[in-house]
């Protein structure tokens, strides 16, 4: 779409050109979503794609996705074998509902900072505990957990000025078995409900449960629980009013899979715990 309001677009190439930030403007990075609406509100862009951050980095602290990643550049990235959570990236991956010009262009951090409850980047940074490293505008950083950093519906934790540079998942997280599970009210339609599961070495169990609710949730176990220990924790976890309403899905649908995709991942889990 054209956005007529836009009076300039900056293109910055250093972090000591991202200054000046003012009202109407937005951080532009794949756009996906930006140019798929009117922004009456928007009268300038500020191009991130220019300031060259790679892709990726993969350390022994885990790995490090820069906030200007594409989806695709995500789905092709080899990931250590010890890093038993691989398949996580790529199914979450194909949980954002597009085409390949999509994949090309959304970034990791755009699907986090427009933080619809589908977002499948969320789950994936949820799932393995992603930390969120902010650039604010006085020269500064601060790291933030994806749960504190998602606190709703299209809203995050950044200040005016602030920027998402990169999100971190330790490779602790990584080595942990994963379980993966999604429903939509079509086949080809946005989740209305997204799962995953993570077994670590010592037998804790977590979940993490995202698409149902308007915020991301994860539930932590020191072992496999029972069904109804399970169906507990969700229902003291989750109020009944954080589930989120949209034509993609009403609340109580979306209740409803989600303690049925939970008792699935339950079920897998208690296998691979006895494997």
């Amino acid at each position: 779409m054209d956005l007529n309001t836009i009076a300039a677009v900056a293109t910055p190439r250093s972090r000591e050109e991202l200054t000046g930030w003012r009202p109407g403007d937005a951080w532009l990075a794949g756009g996906t979503w930006l140019f798929s609406q009117a922004q009456p509100a928007l009268t300038r862009l500020v191009d991130l794609t220019r300031l060259g951050w790679p892709d990726h980095a993969i350390s022994d602290e885990g790995l490090s996705l820069a906030a200007t990643c594409t989806i695709a550049a995500l789905d092709r990235i080899d990931l250590p074998p010890a890093w038993v959570a691989a398949p996580l990236v790529g199914r979450c991956c194909r949980a954002l509902l597009g085409s390949f010009k999509i994949w090309t262009l959304a970034t990791v951090g755009g699907n986090v900072c427009l933080a619809l409850p589908a977002a499948p980047m969320i789950a994936l940074a949820t799932a393995l505990e992603g930390t969120c490293v902010v650039w604010t505008p006085d020269g500064g950083e601060r790291r933030v957990g994806i749960l504190d950093f998602v606190v709703g519906a299209q809203t995050v934790a950044l200040a005016p000025g602030e920027v998402l540079r990169r999100i971190d998942l330790p490779a602790a997280a990584l080595r942990r078995r994963t379980a993966f599970r999604q429903v939509s009210l079509s086949p080809n339609g946005r989740s209305g409900a997204l799962l995953v599961g993570t077994l670590d070495a010592d037998g804790g169990v977590a979940l993490t449960v995202t698409a149902a609710t308007r915020r991301p949730f994860r539930l932590a176990f020191p072992a496999c629980p029972e069904a109804g220990a399970l169906r507990g924790a969700i229902a003291a976890a989750i109020p009944e009013a954080a589930y989120h309403d949209d034509v993609h899905g009403a609340p109580d649908w979306r209740r409803h899979m989600t303690l049925v995709l939970a008792e699935e991942i339950r079920a897998e889990m208690a296998r691979e715990e006895r494997a």
